[in-house]
């Protein structure tokens, strides 16, 4: 909804990407953990911060592009 791209349709002007939050679930946490991005043990918000700010080291302006390639690359078990 943020993104105006060929997915996202652009309709929340009032957010910009730099301020999205990694959306976790089982599969990025373990990865996020497995990759050193996620030092947390717990399944919690302040792992969805931690996430969210390693990603922003490596792009500052939209951290959470890598939603979907963090999601398959752990659902797939690629990285085991």
């Amino acid at each position: 909804m943020v993104r105006k791209d060929n997915l996202d349709l652009g309709l929340w002007k009032g957010v910009h990407t730099k301020d999205l939050l990694m959306p976790l679930d089982t599969h990025t946490f373990n990865l996020g953990k497995k990759l050193g991005l996620i030092q947390r043990k717990s399944y919690d918000f302040k792992a969805v911060l931690e996430l969210s700010c390693a990603l922003k080291k490596i792009d500052p302006s939209d951290p959470i592009k890598y939603d979907f390639a963090l999601y398959r690359l752990g659902q797939e078990k690629i990285l085991s």
